[in-house]
């Protein structure tokens, strides 16, 4: 009887001790997996800064980092809300809010990122200063990046915009004097890196001028870009607080990042928060 008591208690233990062993394993699994992430962005420059300048700070910190390339705007939010991935890089504030509550997506902005700016454009001119009476300006159709244009050729002095419009919803309306009679001509905005031959001023995106393999230093001038129109790096609202969200602020915030962009993202502008 005692030899059996013994040989029971000697089960229990080496039952427990095992299963300490492995709770232990699954724990060291778990984290291990939690550092394997997948980083979603649109294929082109905002991808191209995630593998040149954030990346390699997130494998420093000890993740396995998988970069998602995605061809549209719709998918890489859908993707994060749902847990595809755990991050992302393409848009600005603007359009997540938009996104986020038509899609009843709860997601948020993290930190900003230097973003492409907005340049003016011009083959027959080569300065602002030369710009002729009717001179004709291509530039977006879509409302947001039409108010980015309108407020460039204000900064450069082109035209006058009424000083109680929201420069986030500036429009053709609130333009108050246009000394040069320009000519506006909204067209895609897709179609603008094209129009630079046509037109006498175009007034291209950042992302579109690079993917036409335009040099934004090219532009006779750039946008003074609006904290809400550069790019974030969007998470779940949940993982706002995570880990991984600290770790993502500390290596965009760091020297390393900052480095990367002032030699291989020439001409982009950088957030206030950089600036300061």
């Amino acid at each position: 009887m005692k030899k059996w008591f013994l040989a029971m208690v000697l089960v229990l233990v080496v039952g427990a001790l095992a299963a300490c062993g492995s709770s232990s394993e699954s724990k060291d699994k778990a984290s291990a997996k939690s550092k394997d992430i997948k980083f979603g962005a649109t294929a082109g420059p905002y991808s191209d800064m995630l593998k040149k300048a954030i990346v390699p700070g997130l494998e420093k910190k000890g993740y396995k980092v998988e970069v998602v390339e995605f061809s549209d705007y719709i998918q890489p939010d859908k993707a994060l809300d749902n847990g595809d991935i755990q991050a992302n890089l393409f848009q600005n504030s603007i359009y997540l809010e938009s996104f986020a509550k038509q899609n009843n997506l709860d997601l948020s902005a993290l930190i900003s990122v230097p973003t492409a700016p907005m340049g003016i454009f011009s083959k027959k001119y080569k300065s602002i200063d030369e710009v002729k009476d009717g001179a004709t300006v291509t530039l977006p159709n879509d409302p947001t990046n039409a108010a980015r244009a309108l407020n460039t050729l204000r900064d450069e002095g082109l035209i006058k915009i009424n000083e109680k419009a929201d420069p986030i919803t500036v429009s053709e309306k609130d333009i108050t004097e246009n000394k040069k009679n320009l000519k506006f001509q909204p067209i895609e905005a897709g179609q603008l890196p094209r129009s630079v031959d046509s037109a006498d001023l175009a007034a291209v995106p950042g992302n579109f001028a690079l993917a036409a393999k335009m040099d934004l230093l090219d532009a006779i001038a750039l946008e003074n870009m609006l904290d809400p129109y550069r790019n974030i790096v969007a998470i779940k609202t949940e993982n706002k607080d995570s880990q991984l969200a600290k770790d993502i602020k500390a290596v965009v915030e760091s020297s390393d990042f900052e480095k990367v962009i002032d030699d291989q993202f020439k001409g982009f502008g950088k957030p206030s928060w950089m600036t300061k």
